[in-house]
Order: C-alpha cells, then sequence, then structure tokens
C-alpha cells in the first residue's frame, strides 16, 4: 500500500502537487486563524517545520551543488565564459536588469504613492550608504575562502573559485575528470529528491503564511502593492517576453509561461533566489538547454539578474521622495535611480527581503535623512509577505528564460 503511495508520487505531476500543497496550506492557515486557539497556533507551527526542512535542505545543497556543476562543466567541459552563448545571457541580465528599473521608475511617476511614516518603527540594521561600497563587498566576496563562501552561500565566490578550479583541473588526468563527474551526478540525484519534496515544504510555508499575516497587515499597503506587483508582472508578462522574441524571433510565450509555472512557483513560495537554484538547474535539463551555459549562468543569474529587486528598490525610494515634501525630482536624478537601482539590485542576497537593505542607497541621492529611509524598509518588510515572492518569482523565471534564450539561440 505505502509502496503504491510513493510510487504513484514520485511518478506524479510535480506542479499539480504543489498547487495541492499550496492550496491545503492555504486553507489550514486560514481555518488556524479564525479558530484564533492556542492548539490551531501549536498545530501551524508544527506544520511549519515541514517548510523550513525544505528551504534549509534547499540552501543548504545549493551551494555545494553550483561548486561542483561550475567545477565539471569547466574541467570536463571545457566551459568557455567568453562564448556567444554565455555573453548573451549576461547582456539579457542586463537589460532585463535595467529595463525594469527605468519601467518602476515611471510607474512610480505615472501612479506616485505617499507613505505615512509616523509612528512606523525605524529598522535598525546597516545598510550601505554608497555604491562605491556596494562594488567593493562584491570584489571582497570574489576572493572569499572557498569553505567559507560555500559555508555562507557566498555564491559569487563559489562561483570565482569552481572557474578558477576548473580551469586548473582541464589538464587532470582520465581518472580524476570521472571522479569529478560522479560527484557531480550524486550531487544531482540528491538535488532531485529534495525537490520531489517541494510539495510538502510548500505546505508548510503556505499554512504558516496564511495563519501569521491573516491578509489584514496587508490592507494599509494595497496601493504600494499594486505598484510594485503591477510593474513586477508587466515585466515578467511584456518586457521578458519583447526581450526574448527580438532575440529568437518567433513567440516566447509558451517558453515563459513555462518558466514561470515551474520557477516562478517555487520561487514566490521560499522567497530566495538562491534556494531556488537547484529547481532552475533541473528545470534547464527538463528543456535540454546546453549545460555549459546553465551551470555557470544560473547560480549567475541568482547573483547578478535582479529585475525584481530593482523594481523594489526604485518603487520604494520614490515612495519615500513623495512622502517627503519639498523634494524634487528631475529626469536626470530618475535616471540615476534607474541606474544605480539595476547596479544596487545586483549587490542584493539572493535570500528573503534581500534588496531591502539597498533601499537607502537609493534615499540617499534625494537626501532623504537614513532614519526616514530606514523606516521606508520596514514598510518593506510588513508587505514583504507577497512583495518579496513575486519579486523572487520574477528574479528566478527571468534566470531560466534568459538562459534558455541564450542556449536556443547558440544552437541556431
Amino acid at each position: 500500500m505505502f509502496a503504491k503511495f510513493f510510487n504513484s508520487y514520485k511518478d506524479g505531476n510535480l506542479i499539480l502537487q504543489i498547487v495541492t500543497g499550496m492550496m491545503l496550506g492555504a486553507i489550514v492557515g486560514f481555518v488556524a486563524f479564525k479558530t484564533g486557539s492556542e492548539s490551531a497556533k501549536q498545530i501551524v507551527n508544527t506544520i511549519s517545520i515541514l517548510g523550513d526542512l525544505f528551504v534549509g535542505a534547499l540552501k543548504a545543497v545549493a551551494p555545494v551543488l553550483v561548486f561542483v556543476l561550475v567545477l565539471f562543466a569547466v574541467s570536463v567541459k571545457h566551459v568557455k565564459s567568453s562564448s556567444k552563448g554565455f555573453k548573451n545571457v549576461i547582456t539579457y541580465y542586463i537589460i532585463g536588469t535595467l529595463g525594469a528599473s527605468f519601467i518602476a521608475v515611471g510607474a512610480s511617476f505615472l501612479f506616485p504613492v505617499e507613505l505615512s511614516l509616523k509612528g512606523v518603527e525605524a529598522v535598525s540594521s546597516t545598510a550601505p550608504q554608497a555604491l562605491s561600497q556596494i562594488l567593493k563587498t562584491i570584489l571582497f566576496k570574489i576572493v572569499d575562502n572557498p569553505i567559507n563562501a560555500i559555508a555562507t552561500g557566498n555564491y559569487i565566490g563559489i562561483l570565482a573559485w569552481a572557474i578558477a578550479g576548473g580551469i586548473a583541473l582541464r589538464q587532470a588526468s582520465s581518472e580524476t575528470k570521472n571522479f569529478i563527474s560522479n560527484i557531480s551526478d550524486a550531487t544531482t540525484k540528491i538535488v532531485r529528491f529534495i525537490i520531489r519534496l517541494a510539495p510538502f515544504g510548500i505546505f508548510g510555508i503556505v499554512a504558516f503564511s496564511v495563519y501569521d499575516s491573516g491578509g489584514s497587515s496587508l490592507l494599509e499597503y494595497a496601493k504600494l502593492l499594486a505598484v510594485l506587483v503591477g510593474v513586477m508582472f508587466f515585466v515578467a508578462l511584456i518586457i521578458n517576453p519583447l526581450i526574448a522574441f527580438i532575440a529568437l524571433r518567433k513567440n516566447p510565450y509558451p517558453l515563459v509561461f513555462t518558466c514561470l509555472k515551474e520557477s516562478g512557483i517555487t520561487a514566490f513560495f521560499t522567497r530566495s533566489s538562491a534556494a531556488n537554484i537547484p529547481v532552475n538547474l533541473n528545470l534547464c535539463k527538463k528543456l535540454k538547454l546546453k549545460e555549459e551555459i546553465y551551470s555557470v549562468s544560473i547560480p549567475l543569474g541568482a547573483a547578478m539578474n535582479m529585475a525584481g529587486a530593482a523594481i523594489t528598490i526604485s518603487v520604494l525610494a520614490l515612495a519615500a521622495v513623495n512622502s517627503v515634501e519639498h523634494v524634487q525630482i528631475s529626469f536626470a536624478n530618475a535616471f540615476l535611480l534607474s541606474v544605480i537601482s539595476a547596479v544596487g539590485a545586483c549587490g542584493a542576497s539572493g535570500v528573503p527581503g534581500g534588496s531591502l537593505m539597498l533601499i537607502p542607497l537609493a534615499c540617499s541621492l534625494f537626501n532623504i535623512p537614513n532614519d526616514i529611509a530606514m523606516q521606508v524598509v520596514a514598510v518593506g518588510v510588513a508587505i514583504g509577505v507577497i512583495q518579496d515572492s513575486v519579486e523572487t518569482a520574477l528574479n528566478s523565471s527571468s534566470d531560466v528564460l534568459f538562459t534558455a534564450v541564450a542556449s536556443m539561440k547558440d544552437e541556431r
């Protein structure tokens, strides 16, 4: 009986299973919220462990997976980062992030949002104060200790060491290369097992999220959310497909919807581009893309392809500007904000809420005091249940989309 159920689950449609887990989690969370009893709270907290375990497993395996796959790709497959396909991926990442930032600034002018910052508790975390500080941080991440980079999820450092190690091992013996290949296969099998557990993990995540918020905490910031989510949907359904169409000269929407469905849904709930790397790598393999491209572009995208983060930084920074009197916005400042948001987004960590701490950097362009900017960050935290989820879904699904476009174009 159990074996039959296990085989049925293993061979079932993963997306359908995820949606089922999401619906069951929403029902359990809503019922527990309405009940309001201590026992209901304990039940939801217990169920939420499933979500914590799933996200924790993804975050644990992702750094090792990236290091092993990139090392294997560079040493055995002789990946050349200067190849035309890889250059195209980087180009699409840059265009997508910049385009998203410009659209966000334009939407903020068309639909200005003002926030009542009085009484909002200021966030005490430290935020970067200058663009040079972000660039400096990125450079130091590159030269991080490889063991520390894997332990802390520093994907820029992991990529640097994996590429360097792969180049150094190109002249290694065939036995060494076979060993690396076997390690890569073993790591991939572990990832596949974890991905099959996604329905249970998402069940736990959704149950806790619905119970914790109850939906009431988002009503006050409905207009801000509408602008944020509206821009993200516009980029996902108009701008990204336009980029894909220009590159491939064919209907991009089947590919776009596949990426949104199989990458975006999982990313929506994990709220972590880094944790979604194994899911994206698995999807790229399913789409039969070039491994020498996606094995590097996917982890790189989790670090630098941040269209959603650029949107969040731009919209919230301009919301802060609209909320402070006597602050004038010129076209030059708006353009500079777009560029700073895009560059700053590349320095955002691939973890839940990673883009929020870059908001003070954008606010500094308009001489907005840091304490005011940090209160806007607090607003971002309050709406993060939806904002950060949609942002991550856009970021992560775009990684696969642009990688697929570059891979398909390279095959022509």
